[in-house]
């Protein structure tokens, strides 16, 4: 009995095992390891665990060991089997797709994957899908899924095909991340192609209807200039006219059918359900589905947080609307809305443009006409004024000649900028002619600057002319070589205090190179590229002269370019500078109509005269001393300095005064001395920093000053007298060429007394400067009259001395309530009368306080009042 025991315990002890060892390779394998140990398999045709064939079990531990999607189609039925990381894909399908045959799990898709898997079924064959679009029902609508899958046999105890082994991957979010990116990418690219603000819009839903797939549809719509009405701009994907698109909505109208008002209001995007029941079926893009869902999305204007538009997209029926989809409408709105918004801002560039080209052209017009109106009356002055100068039958006396003289000189640098200007206008109008021929350039050139050698060597520089003959004529047109050359050797004097100015002259592989090299200030680098701006100017740079329209050397750039050359610079500061212009030989280059014909247009040229004649005053020891023009000989200062407004003697005058005047050009100062130097003592200097100099040597009574000038210009004159006390009080009146309100407040609170507006007539600049002559003499009386009331003060009482402060006070007041009577005659007459009134006021209100000493001071005023 115990032997029989035994064995029976025996028995159930291997048959235990036997029925342990039946599933031991199910072991782990998480919730799906679970579900395969309880799934009842004996209701399938595999029968029970325990009679799987040994393959099929290795290949279902191997599954459901792993984490990646894996899974098995096993037998003619293709029985499902699949492990945790497989169960994202199954979607609402798990875990009823455990143990069913793979046709029923995957009925959409078995088109597609069916052939390979009974390929791999019948002939062992193996498979690989890279992101293939399987068509899934797996969340309860169709859905557009990428997989990139494997097929591979599963071998059978006898050799055989027992199953289908697959390994998956679902790229759906990687490939439609993909597409939208490409989208934007594409949006942002062709952005830039843009012109209109109509562009735009059929760009952009050119571009967004590329993409079917996650719009289905895209309406755009713009903002009127009310805003009131969206209006229709563009539309992709479905018909204008549809019910669903609408021409114009209205804004403010809840009841619109699409849901802008509440858009507009809120700055949020809104989802709209349920289309089909608002517009009948709608297109869905590539998929037969209707679309049945869109999005309204806010155009934000960039910058300024308003709402310039709407963007209504449909959303595929085919994906979720996660947040991944509503942040891809986000960004199409927002480059959309960039887009729109570069288009408008180059169309208001392009207005701008537009507008400063026309105001260009008016510009040009306006010179082209002024110069040749300008040109009429100055043949008229000059030519009269020519043949009084050089008439030596009844010749001038000698303060009318230099009279004529100064006229002249200036006339003619009027006319000079007058051409200079004619010239630019028929530069830029393409109505500049020339006349091209064959010239000895070598000597032509050499012969131009000659005509410099007296005014730079009056300069105590050195002129070099280097040209020597050249192989064959060069084709130029006389008057534009001689702007040229002039206009360079000019700017090269004006910038050069000392050393040498050179020009020279080479033949150089096809070429004629013309160099114009200084010793002067030099350039800086940031200032090169505009040097051939019209009218810029180098600010602070130190120049003999701060006059002048800086379009000289613009002249000479264009004039070059009609030549076919160029112009370069190079400059080091302190060092010097060189011009370097280069002119290609022979004519091909030229055009064939100018070439070797003759000027039909009247020369512009003034000659090298007028130039030489500007630089030598610059000079002020030449100008002072009244250089001798090439025209017609010149006198000396002497008889311009004395009767210039009459010959009468000035009864008021008093050379005892002293007035200190700055201003750098010399015709200037000797017309302002020989008007004030009949009264009063005049002592000119030719710039700011000079007038300085001499102001704190001997102080003058009075300072007249030009705004524009070398070194240290007017204003900032008028600070370093302002900052000083022993000039602080001393009257400046300044002289400028900038008229109009502004200018004169300008220089009015900077500190001047006075503003005098050029040009102006004598008589008005003697009065301005006898007014503030007296003025200031009246506030030095009037100083000296508080110490000495102060001090009778301190001898009688301090209510006295409170009187005498109210009664000088209000001589004060006075004397500058009277700046300007002297010139009007009944104003004069009523000075004495006003002046008794207000002292019999003062005496019988304090007759406490009539004394000598402030009869004596009423008086006192009343006559220097009256004999202003």
């Amino acid at each position: 009995m115990v032997n029989d025991d035994m064995s029976s315990e025996l028995i159930n002890r291997s048959n235990s095992a036997s029925a342990d060892a039946k599933d031991d390779f199910l072991v782990g394998g998480g919730n799906m390891g679970d579900r395969t140990r309880s799934f009842d398999w004996s209701r399938t045709s595999l029968g029970p665990i325990a009679g799987w064939p040994a393959s099929l079990k290795t290949a279902v531990s191997i599954v459901l060991g792993c984490q990646y999607p894996l899974l098995i189609w096993w037998g003619d039925e293709l029985l499902h089997f699949y492990n945790d990381g497989y169960v994202p894909v199954l979607g609402q399908r798990h875990p009823q797709a455990l143990g069913q045959p793979a046709p029923q799990v995957w009925s959409e898709a078995w088109p597609i994957v069916g052939p390979q898997v009974q390929a791999v079924m019948e002939r062992g064959h193996s498979y690989f899908n890279e992101e293939t679009l399987v068509t899934m029902t797996r969340n309860g609508y169709q859905e557009e899924v990428y997989m990139t899958f494997s097929f591979g046999p599963i071998r059978d105890h006898n050799g055989g095909v027992g199953g289908v082994f697959c390994a998956c991957t679902e790229e759906t979010q990687r490939v439609v991340d993909r597409r939208r990116l490409k989208t934007l990418r594409s949006l942002a690219d062709r952005s830039f192609q843009v012109r209109t603000a109509a562009e735009a819009c059929t760009i952009a839903l050119d571009t967004l209807g590329d993409n079917a797939h996650d719009l289905p549809f895209v309406l755009l719509y713009l903002i009127d200039a009310n805003g009131q009405r969206a209006e229709l701009a563009g539309l992709s994907g479905l018909q204008r006219g549809s019910p669903a698109v609408p021409d114009a909505i209205d804004v403010s109208s809840p009841g619109a059918l699409w849901p802008l008002r509440q858009v507009m209001e809120t700055g949020q995007a809104i989802a709209v359900d349920g289309l089909s029941q608002r517009f009948g079926p709608l297109p869905g893009g590539p998929w037969p589905e209707p679309t049945e869902r869109a999005m309204v999305l806010p155009i934000v204007q960039s910058g300024h947080n308003r709402v310039a538009g709407f963007l209504v997209t449909g959303i595929s029926p085919r994906l979720p609307l996660d947040d991944a989809y509503r942040g891809f409408f986000d960004l199409i709105a927002g480059q959309v809305a960039t887009t729109i918004a570069s288009a408008r801002g180059f169309e208001e560039e392009r207005r701008r443009a537009e507008a400063l080209a026309e105001l260009d052209r008016a510009k040009t017009a306006f010179f082209s006409n002024v110069s040749h109106e300008f040109r009429t009356p100055l043949t008229l002055m000059l030519g009269p004024m020519e043949d009084g100068l050089s008439d030596r039958g009844q010749p001038l006396p000698p303060r009318q000649r230099e009279r004529q003289e100064l006229i002249h000189r200036n006339a003619l640098r009027l006319l000079r900028l007058v051409n200079t200007l004619l010239d630019f206008s028929r530069i830029e109008a393409g109505r500049a002619q020339a006349s091209f021929e064959p010239i000895d350039l070598s000597s032509y050139t050499t012969d131009l600057a000659s005509t410099f050698r007296s005014a730079i060597e009056s300069a105590k520089m050195q002129l070099v002319v280097d040209c020597p003959p050249l192989s064959q004529p060069v084709f130029v047109d006389r008057d534009m070589w001689e702007k040229i050359v002039l206009n360079l050797l000019s700017n090269a004097f004006k910038h050069t205090f000392t050393g040498s100015i050179t020009l020279s002259l080479r033949e150089v592989v096809g070429q004629v190179e013309i160099r114009v090299i200084d010793t002067g200030i030099g350039i800086s680098a940031d200032q090169i590229p505009r040097l051939f701006e019209r009218f810029h100017r180098v600010q602070g740079a130190q120049a003999r002269t701060h006059e002048g329209s800086g379009i000289g050397l613009a002249l000479a750039h264009e004039l070059v370019k009609l030549h076919g050359g160029s112009i370069q610079v190079e400059s080091q500061i302190d060092r010097g500078s060189t011009f370097l212009v280069s002119i290609p030989l022979g004519s091909s280059h030229l055009p064939a109509e100018q070439t070797g014909t003759t000027r039909s247009r009247p020369s512009t040229a003034v000659g090298a005269n007028a130039f030489v004649e500007e630089a030598l005053s610059w000079l002020p020891e030449v100008a002072e001393a009244g250089h001798r023009s090439e025209i017609f000989p010149a006198l000396t200062c002497e008889h311009f300095d004395r009767n210039v407004v009459d010959d009468q003697p000035d009864a008021e005058a008093d050379q005892s005064v002293r007035i200190l005047l700055a201003d750098d050009n010399a015709d200037m100062r000797r017309y302002v001395r020989g008007i004030l130097n009949r009264r009063w003592t005049v002592d000119a200097v030719a710039d700011g920093a000079a007038a300085l100099e001499a102001a704190r040597a001997h102080a003058p009574d009075l300072i007249l000053s030009d705004v524009m000038m070398p070194k240290l210009d007017g204003f900032g004159l008028l600070r370093e007298l302002r900052a000083d006390p022993a000039l602080r009080h001393t009257p400046v009146i300044l002289l400028s060429a900038r008229a109009g309100e502004e200018a004169s407040i300008e220089g009015l609170k900077a500190g001047a007394d006075d503003y005098l507006i050029k040009p102006f007539s004598a008589q008005e600049l003697i009065a301005r400067v006898a007014a503030h002559l007296g003025m200031a003499r009246m506030r030095r009386e009037s100083a000296q009259r508080e110490r000495a009331l102060s001090d009778a003060a301190l001898a009688t009482d301090r209510r006295a001395a409170q009187v005498l402060e109210s009664i000088n006070d209000g001589f004060c007041t006075l004397n500058s309530e009277w700046r300007y009577t002297f010139i009007n005659p009944a104003a004069q007459r009523m000075a004495p009368i006003l002046a008794d009134a207000l002292g019999k006021t003062l005496f019988d209100i304090f007759p406490e306080v009539r004394s000598t000493i402030v009869e004596d001071s009423l008086h006192r005023c009343v006559r220097e009042q009256t004999s202003i």
